[in-house]
């Protein structure tokens, strides 16, 4: 896979349209999954999306393969940028006029039934609404951890705040959203 990166890699900065198109098409999806988690917005999600990637090619020169695949140093971009994004709405609310229910974006399982679907579509919108209500703080551990599956170690490196924050903040997120979802009534 490191050698795929290597040539994938060289040929964007050769000037290649065809590989800069398929480094967009293997990580859009996977990026836009992650803004969409911080925004709640699919119209926010996909111009995050977008400014990502022009980030993206414009940094592609400071791409080392020794330090790992470049999936891995994507996506650490592609959070930095948006978390650094999050935390300047967090301080400069925005309309959240959009709506959810039109903008999800699912992989279907063959095996779902019509009604299936559904439900999991609702109580994926629940679960997103009651992310929403908590803290910004609790959120966004709780979102790299059990969305995003960093370790603690990335979450520490990325937040700079100490580990044992880092876990207290998961704790309470992963208690306040129980909470959150009882009094929604939403079984899971």
């Amino acid at each position: 896979m490191l050698t795929e990166d290597i040539d994938l890699v060289k040929r964007c900065r050769e000037g290649s349209s065809e590989a800069w198109e398929q480094i967009v098409r293997l990580y859009s999806r996977r990026v836009y999954n992650l803004a969409y988690r911080f925004t709640g917005r699919h119209e926010s999600a996909e111009d995050l999306t977008q400014e990502v990637f022009i980030r993206i090619y414009r940094a592609l020169e400071q791409y080392d393969s020794s330090l790992g695949e470049l999936s891995s140093w994507l996506m650490r971009l592609a959070r930095n940028l948006i978390i650094d994004d999050y935390r300047k709405r967090q301080r400069q609310p925005a309309d959240s006029s959009d709506d959810l229910e039109d903008h999800m974006h699912h992989l279907r399982m063959e095996t779902d039934s019509p009604q299936r679907k559904i439900e999991r579509q609702e109580r994926q919108l629940q679960v997103r609404q009651a992310i929403d209500k908590l803290s910004p703080e609790l959120r966004e551990c709780l979102i790299l951890r059990d969305i995003e599956e960093l370790s603690y170690q990335e979450i520490v490196d990325k937040l700079r705040i100490p580990e044992g924050t880092v876990k207290s903040r998961i704790n309470r997120g992963r208690i306040d959203l129980a909470k959150v979802l009882r009094r929604m009534k939403v079984s899971m």
